[in-house]
């Protein structure tokens, strides 16, 4: 006869410092302290509940950053997961950190394939397994080298290549720890929603992974969505939402009999505030408000960033703001360093942080115009291939391309009023990120650039450059002024469609 237990698998992602709830209408929404007044309720009503964290818990506000993750490590400590993978901004405050920060986690963080190069010993436990009440459940976390682009910097550290190669460690870790004991396998990734589809394409069955709950894309699905019999599922991004696992476990068979999957809002009308993380939290919001509530500016109005895959109000106020009285042509802004959606129309040093919170240098180098358009039409193709996932551009004021998706082209590239010319020289600027990466995220080699000029570092602070220039400036506006088109549709049908409109 068989026999079943419940089990609540609670879950969040890419939670990026979104610390402190919002008021939205006459509702609280989001945060950690009515998070975890959830997760205390449903621990409550049901003993066997486990909450994980798929990656990135730092960056995107300034009480992460003022304090460099570590009072992110103690909120993260009130809020009890039981088990964290490791995401790429994991990493931003440099290995050395990251390794003092995970001493100071009272909860497992798991990652089974960064390692060091030079004796390939893994910088993580690969695996948990969790008894949770006599339920055994297995948590294996995974991300890939195209994520950790950022590490580069980081010469000591090495990643499997690619979502293959995770898949074989997979199959590794599940060979060698899983015993016919554990009743459920997880795998908490951070590659994005694409890439979870295609690692879990490349699971074998007879590994019996049973669910994918990813991060990194910011992908919120309402249904899980299920490739070679698993289920995939992600919860978008920050902590207005938690998803909800409830699983019926087969512990006479150690198999996961069913599951429902819900997306639950973390509002004060279905989460009770955790008052003691509460007061953590304002100890330390009230110390970085005295030091980054000054204003700097007020814009004409509120600006926004509504996705990081085309051209923004906030990508061409930052890209122009870098690019005024500067020594280059055009600055290409990367445009996942825009964190916030909203800008505006007071503007505090904190607003400025949270919104643009990745400081560094900026290098100027030499493209060829053949270069340049090679350039663009790449990261404007990849921008809809991989459903804006890949690395995209803000442009500075001047440059016009128009990209045809359809017929894999580019229509049209200029500068300042003029098309661009294979011989043509073109100066331009980069963030550091982008620059140590410029090969993969623009496909030309770096090293035919780099013969063009000695690359120069032309700014040693990104955000030094806006502070100063939001201060000295005011009313300042922006829009979308059409100077990234990408044409996705059929010629043919785009056609049919006028001539029905005539």
């Amino acid at each position: 006869m068989e026999k079943e237990e419940k089990l609540v698998l609670l879950h969040s992602n890419d939670m990026h410092g979104d610390f402190l709830a919002e008021t939205k209408g006459s509702k609280q929404v989001g945060g950690v302290s009515l998070l975890s007044g959830y997760i205390k309720k449903t621990r409550a009503e049901n003993p066997n509940t486990l909450f994980a964290i798929a990656g990135d818990m730092f960056r995107g506000s300034i009480i992460d950053s003022e304090y460099r993750g570590f009072s992110t490590i103690e909120l993260m400590n009130f809020l009890s997961p039981d088990v964290v993978t490791v995401g790429n901004h994991e990493v931003d405050y440099g290995l050395a950190h990251l390794l003092f920060l995970e001493k100071c986690a009272k909860f497992p963080i798991v990652n089974a394939n960064m390692y060091i190069k030079t004796n390939h010993t893994r910088l993580f436990q690969p695996y948990k397994i969790i008894d949770v009440n006599g339920i055994k459940v297995l948590f294996i976390g995974v991300i890939t080298e195209e994520v950790l682009a950022s590490t580069r910097s980081e010469e000591v550290i090495g990643t499997f290549v690619d979502v293959w190669e995770a898949a074989k460690q997979v199959g590794t870790i599940v060979d060698n720890y899983k015993t016919t004991r554990i009743d459920l396998t997880v795998l908490l990734t951070h590659i994005g929603f694409e890439e979870d589809k295609k690692l879990a394409a490349l699971l074998d069955p007879q590994w019996g992974v049973d669910l994918i709950i990813g991060g990194h894309s910011h992908t919120l699905l309402n249904k899980p969505f299920v490739v070679n019999g698993v289920p995939i599922v992600q919860v978008g991004c920050g902590t207005d939402q938690v998803g909800r696992f409830d699983i019926t476990i087969d512990t006479e068979n150690h198999r996961m009999k069913d599951y429902a999957w819900s997306v639950i809002p973390v509002t004060d009308e279905n989460c009770p505030v955790d008052n003691i993380l509460e007061e953590v939290l304002q100890s330390y919001k009230s110390e970085t408000d005295r030091k980054y509530l000054k204003i700097l500016t007020t814009l004409e109005r509120e600006l926004t960033h509504p996705s990081r895959a085309q051209e923004t109000e906030l990508g061409n106020l930052f890209a122009d703001i870098m690019q005024v009285d500067s020594s280059f042509d055009v600055m290409l802004f990367g445009s996942g360093s825009i964190r916030k959606k909203k800008f505006g129309p007071i503007v505090t040093l904190q607003d400025l942080q949270e919104c643009v919170p990745f400081d560094g240098p900026i290098t100027m180098l030499e493209v060829t115009g053949k270069q340049f358009r090679q350039m663009v039409a790449f990261f404007l193709e990849q921008s809809v291939t991989t459903k804006g996932s890949s690395e995209f551009y803000q442009v500075s004021k001047g440059v016009k391309a128009v990209y045809n998706y359809f017929e894999k082209r580019l229509e049209t590239c200029s500068l300042n009023g003029r098309e661009i010319k294979d011989g043509d020289r073109i100066k331009i600027a980069l963030q550091e990120y982008h620059y140590k990466n410029f090969t993969e995220f623009f496909s030309v080699p770096l090293e035919e650039v780099l013969a063009n000029m000695k690359p120069r570092v032309v700014v040693t602070s990104e955000t030094s450059i806006f502070e100063e220039y939001l201060v000295t400036s005011n009313h300042l506006d922006a829009h979308v002024e059409g100077r990234l088109i990408i044409k996705k549709e059929d010629p043919k049908t785009a056609r049919k469609k006028e001539q029905k409109l005539v």
